[in-house]
């Protein structure tokens, strides 16, 4: 059962007062043995009406209260009088009992429309928050779909050139292919297996141009296989990637080398 729709429907308040029929108010009570929510969402509802209640309570006129002293503390006061004195004072309540009947049902509806309101409320929140994070979701869905696209139709342009880089020496295990749009000067680098780097070092890509290095950017292994665009190069004889302090270094760490790859151009 969800008990946030069983809530919803108004069971509470139809219980708490005393609308429910008995199969729903025996239903109610086994359920509050199940559910702690139900419990206090019963309470709140209780807490509300009684609250109400002591804020608009009636005090009853000064002539019944010490009519009523006089008879406790005199028993053989003349029971004519008290009837007379309870008479008279009880004449105006009861020609307003039913407009008073009236008015503190009018209160308890206003209560009960009120409650629902407030819970229809919070429900619609709920509501938008859900469905905010459903959009959020499905745009990132939507990201993710077209980033594939865009990498499929990256990989299958004649003018990218392949380059796979492969591990050093030190880490044989680090691999990264690197896509080269020889039309466009564009470099994209997609990381298969890098170590994740301290929060203080980066990534830095190279192009190697006539025995010279060409810093191309830095990046962080966080996701594998995932394209990531670097700076622009119109040639490049081969490319190399080094671990270099965070924000890159203007030449290369060739200590720290991890992979290197060649491009189609001969070296």
């Amino acid at each position: 059962m969800n008990i946030k729709d069983y809530i919803s429907s108004g069971i509470v308040q139809s219980y708490v007062l005393d609308q429910a029929d008995p199969a729903e108010r025996a239903e109610f009570e086994r359920l509050c043995a199940q559910y702690p929510e139900l419990i206090a969402e019963r309470k709140a509802f209780e807490d509300a009406l009684e609250k109400f209640a002591l804020q608009h309570a009636v005090v009853p006129p000064r002539q019944v209260k010490d009519g009523f002293l006089e008879a406790i503390q005199n028993p053989s006061i003349n029971q004519s009088k008290v009837i007379t004195m309870e008479q008279h004072s009880n004449t105006p309540v009861r020609k307003n009992s039913g407009l008073r009947f009236m008015a503190a049902a009018s209160v308890v509806l206003l209560i009960a429309c009120g409650w629902f309101a407030y819970r229809f409320y919070d429900q619609s929140n709920e509501l938008r928050a859900a469905n905010k994070d459903l959009q959020t979701r499905l745009d990132s869905s939507e990201g993710t779909l077209n980033k594939i696209i865009d990498e499929q139709n990256l990989i299958k342009d004649k003018n990218v050139t392949v380059v796979n880089m492969v591990g050093s020496k030190a880490t044989p295990e680090s691999s990264a292919n690197v896509f080269w749009d020889s039309a466009s000067s564009a470099v994209y680098i997609m990381v298969k297996n890098m170590p994740r780097l301290p929060s203080s070092e980066q990534y830095q890509l190279w192009a190697l141009i006539d025995g010279q290095p060409k810093s191309l950017g830095v990046f962080d292994s966080l996701q594998n296989n995932v394209i990531l665009k670097m700076e622009n190069t119109k040639k490049a004889d081969a490319f190399a990637i080094t671990i270099e302090q965070k924000g890159g270094t203007k030449s290369p760490t060739l200590e720290k080398m991890q992979s290197s790859g060649r491009t189609k151009a001969p070296l």
